[in-house]
């Protein structure tokens, strides 16, 4: 369901793919049955080839890594977070518009 420059956040890898990142990263936390995260999941594709070298665009799926879901309060879906430094900057629940986010990963470099 994810574009080939989309990177697979999960339990296991969050602290270092997320909150280690050098970069900015955008976390979209979704769940295949959800119809908004599939209505959006060209953009994120759109951004993450976009933003290759800039920042790091990635998923998780929410039914499959309940402690990051948990641990970000993620009570509905979809949920965009950008994170810098290891620290959530930015926080959308819905589908914000891509330029949003886009403006959000520039001044987060």
């Amino acid at each position: 369901m994810a574009g080939a420059n989309v990177v697979e956040f999960t339990d296991a890898n969050f602290q270092k793919e997320v909150l280690d990142a050098d970069g900015p990263v955008l976390v979209d936390f979704w769940a295949p049955w959800c119809g908004p995260c599939r209505r959006i999941a060209p953009m994120i594709d759109e951004l993450a080839a976009e933003n290759v070298g800039a920042a790091k665009i990635g998923k998780v799926n929410t039914d499959e890594n309940p402690d990051t879901s948990s641990k970000y309060d993620v009570q509905s879906i979809p949920t965009l977070i950008i994170f810098k430094k290891g620290q959530p900057v930015q926080r959308w629940s819905g589908m914000p518009p891509k330029t949003q986010l886009q403006s959000v990963l520039d001044s987060a470099r």
